[in-house]
């Protein structure tokens, strides 16, 4: 069997011994740049940029026929949509007025956590996010998880370390001047208010080294023991006005406990000015890319360049490419699936996976520090994940699991939350991007 391992990308004149990584990576990063657009470079993002390729063309084929399909017309219409820049320079931030409205109209905690919720749908971030992933405690199941949410930065320490102090200050600036651009009165005030609260909320987050540990981040609690933890926030209400059956939150895995019981104690009357003017910023800041050119720029300004580093933003059709991923992406995938998935690229991953199964069932049998029941029951685990590997590149209809997503640990342990619970795009995107009534 041929090696994987091309030896021509191996530097000579670096030792194994002196520097493992600079021997196998050394003629690749003296060869590789990293792309303006982006702000790492890899085997995995040349992967996603041939793939957005593709998906540019299934997106522009659709566009240009529907072909009678219901959901070729609706990939068509939304990048047609998207790309109409002067459509979205026309309208400007108009479409968020209805949600800023409401915002304006919170008067009590009450309307606080349903306003919280409405928005949630709409697909704003709040202040904890949900995923629903198998139950680390008993795999054979589903379950929703909680995590803790409701930062601008990328993490607690942003806020406290004196290391990230040019960071705040530039953070601080960059929501006043989101909230000026979107129209709201006083943005200066707004925004130190805005940061205020959000050093309160991140006090009570858990840091990265805490996120990590599997056993301290499975808290499975019911629902009487979830409303107890927060006995001002009433998940019934959140619940309600986000759409989301009673059900889903009947037995639930509360990742960072401590966290939830923090964000209650923080919905008092004296702070719902502050907590208005964080929903305002929320929702400028979910919808920004969306809207006009400034808007965009702005929030590209702070998050590309001065968090990542990042020289340009992308291409328009390539944030449109994204926004049809992002608003009907099994959709896309059932299209890609067809066209760039066949037989014999799944002959080819069946032949694959059949072999690791092998390589997996030689090593554990091998294994003599391993009892024998272990023994049976890995080699059974092995079994199921050639079983589903094989079903998972089924290009017969339905979207294949490799296109499913999960948070990994980073995710839930930082700030910024998309909602899972919406099904169609935000609301306010489809108000930017309609293109009818021009």
């Amino acid at each position: 069997m041929q090696s994987g391992i091309d030896r021509e990308q191996l530097d000579p004149d670096t030792r194994i011994a002196d520097d493992l990584f600079g021997h196998v990576n050394g003629h690749w990063l003296a060869q590789t740049s990293i792309p303006a657009d982006r702000a790492t470079a890899g085997a995995f993002v040349t992967l996603f940029d041939e793939a957005e390729a593709n998906v540019r063309t299934i997106i522009e084929s659709a566009l240009a026929d529907p072909g009678g399909d219901e959901d070729r017309a609706r990939i068509g219409a939304l990048y047609a949509s998207f790309m109409d820049a002067d459509r979205i320079e026309q309208l400007g931030a108009t479409p968020l007025e209805a949600d800023l409205a409401a915002v304006g109209g919170i008067e009590d905690v009450e309307t606080l956590v349903t306003t919280l919720g409405s928005l949630e749908r709409s697909g704003v971030g709040g202040a904890f996010g949900m995923y629903v992933a198998p139950d680390e405690g008993n795999p054979e199941r589903y379950i929703v998880t909680l995590v803790q949410g409701g930062l601008g930065l990328p993490d607690e320490s942003y806020y406290r370390e004196d290391h990230f102090a040019e960071a705040r200050e530039a953070y601080r600036t960059h929501v006043a001047a989101m909230l000026d651009l979107a129209g709201v009165d006083d943005a200066g005030t707004r925004a130190d208010r805005v940061f205020a609260l959000e050093a309160d909320i991140a006090a009570s987050h858990w840091d990265r080294v805490a996120c990590r540990d599997a056993q301290k981040t499975y808290n499975l609690l019911d629902r009487e023991q979830l409303d107890a933890v927060t006995p001002t926030f009433r998940w019934q209400d959140w619940l309600r006005a986000a759409g989301v059956d009673d059900a889903v939150l009947g037995e639930v895995v509360v990742a960072q406990p401590s966290y939830l019981e923090g964000f209650d104690a923080l919905l008092t009357a004296d702070r719902l000015e502050a907590w208005r003017d964080w929903l305002r910023w929320q929702l400028v800041h979910a919808a920004a890319p969306y809207l006009s050119a400034a808007l965009v720029e702005e929030n590209f300004d702070f998050y590309g360049r001065t968090l990542s580093g990042t020289a340009e933003l992308r291409e328009r059709w390539k944030r449109g490419v994204g926004f049809v991923e992002s608003a009907v992406g099994e959709a896309v995938g059932k299209i890609y699936v067809a066209e760039h998935f066949p037989a014999a690229s799944k002959a080819r991953m069946d032949a694959l996976i059949d072999k690791l199964t092998v390589a997996y069932r030689e090593s554990i049998v091998a294994l003599d520090w391993m009892s024998e029941e272990t023994k049976r029951a890995r080699l059974g685990e092995a079994g199921a994940v050639h079983a589903e590997g094989r079903a998972s590149g089924d290009a017969g209809g339905t979207t294949p699991r490799w296109w499913s997503i999960r948070p990994t640990w980073s995710a839930t342990c930082g700030g910024r939350w998309r909602s899972t619970w919406s099904t169609s795009w935000p609301s306010w995107a489809s108000r930017s991007t309609a293109t009818s009534g021009t």
